[in-house]
């Protein structure tokens, strides 16, 4: 896999007071920009294709972000032991598309057809976000940064789809329309009674769109990287 990872549970041992403050007030003006910058400058999208690819990467890393917050968030309030993480991985819903497994399987991809694939596992959120959307209010003391953070991926997440089909209309016009559609099968079970089967069903779920968040992030920075600069980074 293509790895970029942040530990993000042990900056704070490694940063002094006055860093950390710094770091996150430095977090949050990222945070803002990102919410606030536009994929397409009201709605008619000439914007650059290298802009375009760099607005793409930061809103695809800043939902990344906020998946792996919300992972850490449900983590802490609901896991006890690794029982329950044993009992709660099963397969991811999208482990059945075939996806590059790092660089050099990526490099054999063409870039139009790593573009609709990156779509695809977009678009696939869809329906789980909103069932977490709507299922966490049903979790007993379901805290609200995780609620709050589902919201805001949804919302993102519109915006990440205009910028991929963008790019793909700028640069790969004749691609546009060859996504695949992907259906969470394992969604019903969120709507199980006992509060550990929705514990469970959370977890996977949360844990899965994690997992493709992180994908999708490393293949638009390949591409970035391949389309934009030539493969010179």
């Amino acid at each position: 896999m293509i790895n970029v990872q942040i530990n993000v549970l042990r900056v704070t041992e490694y940063l002094s007071s006055g860093t950390l403050l710094l770091l996150m007030m430095s977090n949050l003006l990222f945070c803002q920009n990102v919410q606030t910058l536009p994929v397409c400058s009201g709605g008619d999208c000439q914007t650059p294709l290298p802009e375009l690819f760099d607005r793409v990467v930061m809103l695809s890393h800043y939902i990344h972000t906020l998946y792996t917050d919300m992972f850490i968030e449900f983590d802490k309030q609901y896991v006890q032991d690794r029982e329950f993480i044993a009992k709660a991985i099963n397969d991811c819903p999208t482990s059945s598309l075939a996806t590059p497994e790092d660089k050099e399987q990526a490099q054999k991809v063409p870039p139009e057809v790593l573009l609709n694939l990156i779509l695809s596992l977009v678009h696939s959120w869809n329906d789980p976000l909103f069932q977490l959307i709507t299922g966490l209010g049903g979790i007993h003391e379901a805290p609200d940064a995780i609620i709050s953070r589902a919201k805001e991926i949804e919302e993102q997440n519109k915006r990440l789809l205009e910028g991929i089909e963008k790019i793909i209309s700028q640069a790969y016009p004749e691609a546009k329309g060859n996504e695949i559609y992907l259906v969470w099968s394992q969604l019903p079970s969120l709507q199980g009674v006992d509060e550990e089967s929705k514990d469970l069903a959370f977890y996977n779920n949360i844990r899965c769109l994690r997992r493709d968040s992180h994908k999708v992030d490393n293949y638009l920075k390949f591409l970035r990287c391949q389309i934009v600069h030539k493969n010179n980074c």
